[in-house]
């Protein structure tokens, strides 16, 4: 089984539609496929609707949060949508993200970038705006050549030259929210030290503690090293390990399926949520 674990869609800052998705999830031959939106679940009706026969979905979203002044992402599966504590603080975060995304154009325009917020707001389409959306306007300005460019400390990184806070849940909160929807909790790349400081395992051990489920530890910005540390705390902390893509369409060059999850991982994965469950495909067509 192929089993992809964390991807974006036009709900959030995803250049595929949640239907264009599924369906380039099972052209790609994955087998399991999860719709993890940044903080929104808006896009699961669609994404089901279009499922193809063959491929199954696994309902969740990226929470965004923050410890002790570090930006994490944690990964919320098969929780319950319409649980309303958890839905409430996903609301929060949605609600802050325009005002958080013109003030940082605002900074990049006192930094001599000539960005506007129409150009922004076109990009984001009906997505949730977010930086990977300024990110893709400072391409089309010539001012960074890929998207990942833009995020470093000159930039969109967190504590960056253009960079903003905006509302966040305490990761302890996020995982005593998402279990009393019924959910599991990954720690999005938790060694990324590209996008900015990362948590030390001390605090990683202190959230295993606290009920957290796993750790995200194959993915495209964990290096060979990272990935072999990443591992071997899963192990020692008894946190499942997953592989994802963090697929966003062509807003990043990794692929669908580039990094996957053991199958015996995505069982155990299954067998622990009680808030919704896998949706297998139903036939929706491989074509719009």
């Amino acid at each position: 089984m192929l089993i992809d674990l964390h991807t974006h869609s036009t709900a959030s800052d995803g250049t595929d539609t949640p239907a264009e998705l599924v369906r380039n999830a099972a052209a790609a031959g994955l087998d399991v496929v999860a719709l993890t939106d940044h903080d929104s679940t808006r896009g699961h009706a669609e994404a089901i609707a279009a499922l193809p026969a063959g491929l199954t979905l696994v309902t969740g979203a990226e929470l965004s949060c923050r410890l002790d002044g570090i930006g994490l992402h944690m990964l919320a599966y098969l929780f319950d949508p319409d649980e309303p504590a958890l839905e409430r603080e996903r609301e929060l975060v949605r609600d802050d993200r325009v005002p958080r995304a013109r003030a940082m154009v605002g900074k990049l325009q006192e930094l001599g970038v000539p960005v506007e917020w129409d150009q922004v707001a076109r990009i984001a389409g009906d997505g949730s705006v977010g930086r990977p959306h300024i990110a893709s306007a400072l391409m089309e300005l010539g001012v960074v050549e890929t998207v990942s460019d833009a995020f470093t400390p000159d930039w969109l990184a967190n504590g960056g030259r253009a960079y903003v806070e905006k509302h966040e849940l305490d990761p302890f909160d996020a995982i005593r929210l998402v279990k009393a929807a019924g959910g599991v909790t990954v720690f999005a790349h938790p060694g990324a030290a590209k996008r900015g400081d990362t948590l030390p395992e001390s605090a990683i051990a202190a959230l295993a503690a606290a009920g957290l489920d796993g750790i995200e530890v194959d993915h495209m910005d964990h290096d060979g090293p990272t990935r072999a540390r990443m591992r071997g705390l899963a192990a020692d902390l008894g946190l499942l390990a997953t592989g994802s893509s963090d697929y966003h369409g062509s807003r990043k060059s990794v692929r669908l399926g580039e990094f996957t999850t053991d199958p015996e991982i995505y069982g155990e994965i299954t067998r622990r949520a009680t808030g919704a469950f896998p949706v297998p495909g139903a036939g929706g067509s491989l074509r719009p």
